[in-house]
Formats: C-alpha cells, structure tokens, sequence
C-alpha cells in the first residue's frame, strides 16, 4: 500500500478488480484533483464549466470500472474503453479551456498525468 492509501499492482501480480488497475487510480486521483482546481473557477462558471469538468473527469474512471466488468465481452470492453478515452479528452479540453481564461488553481499541472497516460 502506498502512502496515498492505493494498491500498486506490480508486473505479476492478481488484479482482482478495476481498483487495482494503475490507470484507474491515476484517473481517480485526477478527478480529485480537478474538484480541487476547480473550487477556485468563478461562480458564473458554476453551471458550465466546472460541471462540464467535474463530470468528465469522473466518467474517465467510472467508464474504466465498466469496461473491467463487460473484460469479458470485448465489443463491450473496448467501447467503454473509448468512452474513457473520450472524457479523457474531454477532460483536457476544458482544462485547456480554463488555462485560456485564467482561472485560479493552475490547471496546466494536471494536465501532465494525461499527457503520461496517453504515451504508456
């Protein structure tokens, strides 16, 4: 166990369910991190941008989680596979998109974990 309270599953290692799967704690520990930016948005973003970001955020690992139970299904694993990626994009959309506005809370940092992912 690490010091954030994750399993790392290693090389060999049973993964007995979508919260052992290293993409899904990245993507968990992103949407944390984007509800925390985004406290910082200003209030007449309330009901488009910081619900647009909070919501995509979230469905990157919730898409995850459904992809590991439909694993044995694979039209079904790889389409919610590709909807994870769509919010992943999404997702850095509209933090691109509060960057461009300059918003509080420095959202370029968050960025970085989906550039990682994208590339492994």
């Amino acid at each position: 166990m690490t010091d954030d309270g994750w399993l790392r599953a290693e090389m060999g290692d049973r993964i007995r369910s979508f919260r052992d799967l290293r993409v899904y704690q990245e993507a968990f520990r992103l949407q944390q991190e984007v509800f925390e930016v985004s406290k910082g948005f200003p209030k007449e973003e309330l009901y488009s941008l910081t619900d647009q970001i909070r919501r995509s955020s979230r469905s990157i690992g919730a898409n995850l989680a459904e992809a590991w139970q439909k694993r044995r299904y694979p039209a079904h694993f790889l389409s919610k596979l590709s909807d994870s990626d769509g919010e992943q994009a999404e997702t850095q959309h509209w933090l691109e998109t509060a960057l461009a506005c300059k918003y509080d809370g420095q959202p370029w940092s968050i960025l970085q974990p989906l550039h990682r992912c994208k590339t492994k």
